[in-house]
């Protein structure tokens, strides 16, 4: 919650916005463990290309990416800070994945190939269309 409120704060000051976003973002992809970093650092580098009208920003301490009105769309959550067994790649409402009365808005990553990227590229480009 401490995090949180940091972020509220920091989101309240006006200028390099964005920049100080990124900085976050990169600083927090930075602390994780190493497993967890090079996952994190790939989607980082997916999402960022595949839409680069969201705005990388902390959220409840965790990498992620706002619409332009600053909604979340998607998130990264890496395996430490919960101690799961996996990182997590989820989906907020603000996602335009809408897919009938069901559909998946949180992944499990626990390795990064071609076919993992492609996936997430696809969910990002259509989360943001």
């Amino acid at each position: 919650m401490r995090e949180r409120a940091a972020e509220l704060r920091a989101e309240g000051r006006k200028g390099a916005k964005k920049a100080d976003g990124m900085q976050a973002v990169l600083d927090r992809i930075a602390q994780m463990a190493p497993a967890d970093r090079t996952l994190a650092e790939r989607v980082h580098l997916t999402v960022t290309t595949a839409a680069p009208q969201l705005s990388p920003k902390t959220w409840y301490g965790m990498p992620a990416y706002a619409n332009e009105a600053g909604k979340i769309v998607v998130f990264f959550q890496d395996a430490g800070k919960f101690n799961y067994r996996y990182c997590t790649l989820g989906f907020q409402e603000s996602a335009h994945l809408d897919d009938g009365d069901l559909w998946p808005v949180s992944y499990a990553l626990r390795t990064w190939t071609p076919e993992v990227e492609k996936r997430v590229r696809d969910l990002v480009t259509t989360a943001v269309s």
